[in-house]
């Protein structure tokens, strides 16, 4: 799906783009469409390894462990963020073609 949205959006949106393009291009955009979850993107980009422990990510933005569990899910499963269980705690990375293809769009 990322190959997707970087081949349709790469110019950004100049040219009219098909109906499984745009559909794939807008489950990406919804993954990144909630505060938390731009908050939580914004965190972990920014962190001095590129990466943070799920437990380091509650107090932050201010919500419980569960919800910040879901939206690293939803990131997850968009190809957003990458995950690596490391003992007990899950630890999360941005995926930069991910991200880049949502750049692409505005680009």
């Amino acid at each position: 799906m990322a190959d997707q949205v970087i081949a349709c959006c790469s110019n950004g949106l100049a040219s009219p783009i098909s109906r499984d393009d745009a559909e794939a291009l807008a489950q990406l955009l919804k993954a990144v469409s909630d505060p938390v979850r731009l908050q939580l993107v914004s965190i972990i980009a920014s962190s001095p390894n590129g990466e943070a422990c799920a437990c380091d990510l509650t107090e932050p933005v201010g919500v419980s462990q569960p919800t910040v569990s879901h939206h690293l899910k939803v990131l997850t499963q968009a190809g957003i963020l990458t995950r690596e269980q490391r003992g007990t705690w899950a630890w999360f990375s941005v995926n930069p073609d991910r991200l880049n293809a949502i750049s692409q769009l505005f680009g």
